[in-house]
């Protein structure tokens, strides 16, 4: 009895690639205007305020470079002054070989900032430690959610 071969991958086939070539930081900036006075402070009521940003561009040959940006501020809760300011660009550069058009936007909006967020995190949590502060651990990012919440509204305004 002949076996059924249709669904299996016939050799040559052009199979998905999903990898990441090249992990970097852009750009980075660590600031304490507070230092070293702070550190003498035995009371610090920290109130953190973080902004962040994705955006992607094709390099060509299938490559794309995805980039994360953090604004990332803790204040004093008394005297509403920065205790210290990060702010990070982290790139990525990533192979998406033979993968539907179709999916290419949600590969770059939450697999690839899935795929780097934890070596960001390790990045400001360094940057902070390095600094002379705790380690600041980011709460991960849930960048699924984030993109069908960004479809959504796009649709509602389409539908408008």
């Amino acid at each position: 009895m002949a076996e059924n071969t249709d669904n299996a991958p016939q050799e040559g086939a052009n199979q998905p690639v999903f990898k990441m070539l090249k992990l970097f930081v852009k750009d980075m900036s660590f600031e304490s205007p507070s230092a070293p006075g702070i550190f003498l402070k035995q009371e610090l009521a920290p109130r953190f305020e973080i902004n962040m940003g994705l955006g992607n561009k094709p390099l060509g040959n299938d490559t794309y470079e995805v980039g994360l940006t953090f604004n990332i501020t803790l204040k004093s809760e008394k005297e509403d002054k920065p205790v210290f300011i990060i702010e990070l660009e982290h790139s990525g550069v990533f192979l998406l070989q033979n993968i539907p058009a179709e999916y290419i936007q949600r590969i770059l909006a939450v697999d690839c900032p899935t795929y780097m967020f934890p070596f960001t995190r390790q990045l400001v949590c360094q940057t902070t430690i390095d600094g002379g502060f705790p380690p600041f651990l980011m709460e991960p990012i849930n960048f699924l959610g984030t993109y069908e919440k960004a479809m959504q509204e796009r649709q509602k305004q389409t539908a408008s």
